[in-house]
């Protein structure tokens, strides 16, 4: 029998009243909770795929940081598929380094930006506005934060945000 370990939930963000204090409240509520997901996650399990697909933590992880950079800082990415597959090399304590200077960076860009409706800067490709930017991210996020529950519960037995 194996014994669960119970994270304390971390119930919704409390945020301010404006639709950018909402949206930004909820996104980084769902980054600090995928980041916890993965940076005590045992080795090897956590670049283990727990899924016919190939799926696993370290590569969730990776994979947002590709998202961040490419919404909010313009990289480009030519192979999304790729962003999923952690390199030998890649230490938990480096994919979540990497992932929280991308959401430091990102963070910055939105904070210089008030206007919901102005477009991401990007000086070399048009852009979506930062209300699509912001919702997209609370979408994929939210998206891979629920696979990485699941794979993290299949690895240890860990629960909660």
């Amino acid at each position: 029998m194996t014994t669960t370990k119970r994270r304390n939930d971390t119930p919704p963000p409390r945020t301010g009243s404006s639709e950018a204090e909402v949206l930004r409240g909820f996104l980084d509520y769902l980054r600090a909770s995928i980041a916890a997901k993965v940076e005590d996650a045992p080795e090897p399990q956590v670049r283990t795929a727990a899924v016919p697909s190939g799926t696993n933590l370290l590569g969730l992880l990776r994979h947002l940081t590709y998202v961040e950079r490419s919404i909010f800082l313009g990289d480009r990415v030519t192979n999304w598929p790729a962003t999923f597959q952690a390199a030998p090399e890649d230490t938990v304590a480096a994919v979540v380094a990497r992932y929280r200077e991308a959401v430091e960076r990102a963070n910055e860009i939105l904070d210089d930006q008030p206007d919901l409706s102005a477009p991401v800067p990007r000086p070399d490709r048009r852009a979506p506005s930062l209300r699509w930017a912001l919702t997209h991210m609370i979408e994929e996020t939210g998206r891979h934060a629920g696979h990485a529950d699941i794979l993290r519960e299949l690895i240890d037995g860990s629960t909660g945000r």
